[in-house]
């Protein structure tokens, strides 16, 4: 069985948790920021860690404009640091926000735009920019835009690396992503000011984790890298998708109908986490370029059916996700696994449609959207 994704782990990160790893945290801030062209990082456990602590080091209170078809910890890390999410709808081209609804949207209580690079998509940073430029005009006051890059690391506008845009990139490494630190989250900055800010606040507000948090991250790494083996992966997706077992964890953790954090939310990021980043990081380009040749190659061979909508190949995009929309998700899942293959479902929703968000701005778009992709693996 062909999992669904994997993380692209080896020997390499396995012997990097027996290192003693001291100061790891401070070097992968930096070589993370030589990567992607910022002047500096800082470094958080999660991805929607980091989103909410600059919301709440900036002091940003109001609105703030977001995709309706992303991830719900986005619109919970909003919605925790005290501000209200904008939810705004999707182009069916790339699943990215609609740029000209998202400007209709700002009014005198928006304070911030997320700018979500769907699958790898990046969007018109130009535009953006232009946007909230006239808008700070208009209203006379700061809008601070952020790029949602976890899908997108390193991806590219006309030449533009998208997380040089803005005033702060946010990033996140959990196994799922296109690289990880077993967990953890980032944010650049090119500005060395911002950054200050950010780092003084987060080392104010957050603790260092127990030693047994490490400990249990390292064997949560050494378990998924047997787990996802072609030797045990079979036994893996077999207790998930066959018996009740896996699923019932999964499901006990599932939180996109609940506005929460995990409660590990205000710890540093381990030392053992970085040092897992700084091997992902020497491998990062190979990964990138693996990904796309796998995705020119379903663009090329995959079978054309008359009621499937294929992803588009775009210069720039890293392809976090090679997303296929079919009328029937469910029958097309079941076809390949009997032919070996598990596809994803990675946004099986509308933010606007789950619960603690009902009520809000509905987007019908991508609604239709969350019914109806999935994913084919590119490892």
């Amino acid at each position: 069985m062909v999992p669904r994704f994997k993380p692209q782990i080896n020997w390499k990160e396995i012997v990097s948790l027996l290192r003693l790893n001291n100061g790891a945290v401070l070097k992968f801030e930096k070589e993370f920021a030589k990567k992607f062209q910022a002047v500096d990082a800082v470094a958080f456990p999660y991805g929607r860690s980091a989103q909410w602590a600059f919301f709440k080091a900036i002091g940003i209170s109001g609105e703030v404009i977001m995709p309706a078809y992303t991830c719900s910890v986005v619109a919970h890390a909003v919605s925790l640091s005290g501000n209200t999410p904008r939810f705004i709808d999707i182009d069916l081209f790339d699943y990215n926000m609609n740029l000209q609804k998202a400007e209709d949207a700002i009014n005198e209580n928006t304070r911030a735009i997320i700018a979500t690079h769907t699958f790898g998509y990046p969007q018109d940073l130009d535009r953006l920019e232009e946007m909230v430029r006239k808008a700070e005009e208009k209203y006379g006051h700061k809008i601070w835009l952020m790029q949602d890059c976890c899908h997108a690391f390193g991806a590219e506008w006309k030449g533009r690396m998208i997380g040089t845009s803005g005033d702060v990139a946010v990033y996140a490494f959990n196994i799922s992503k296109l690289m990880t630190c077993i967990f953890g989250g980032m944010l650049t900055f090119q500005d060395k000011d911002l950054a200050k800010k950010i780092r003084d606040w987060r080392d104010f507000n957050y603790k260092k984790p127990p030693l047994l948090k490490s400990l249990k991250r390292k064997l949560y790494l050494i378990c998924t890298f047997i787990a996802f083996s072609k030797f045990f992966y079979k036994l893996v997706w077999w207790l998930q998708f066959k018996t009740p077992f896996l699923n019932g964890f999964t499901k006990a953790y599932h939180l996109d109908e609940k506005i929460h954090f995990p409660p590990d939310y205000l710890d540093k990021m381990m030392d053992c986490e970085a040092a897992v980043g700084l091997e992902q990081l020497t491998k990062y380009r190979e990964i990138i370029k693996k990904r796309r040749k796998k995705a020119e190659f379903y663009d090329d061979n995959l079978e054309k059916r008359v009621d499937w909508s294929l992803p588009p190949i775009i210069e720039g995009a890293t392809y976090s996700h090679y997303t296929v929309r079919v009328p029937n998700r469910d029958d097309v899942i079941k076809e390949y696994s009997t032919r070996k293959m598990q596809l994803g479902e990675l946004i099986q929703y509308s933010i606007p449609e789950i619960k603690c968000y009902q009520g809000m701005d509905m987007c019908p778009i991508a609604k239709k959207v969350s019914k109806e992709t999935v994913n084919f693996p590119l490892h």
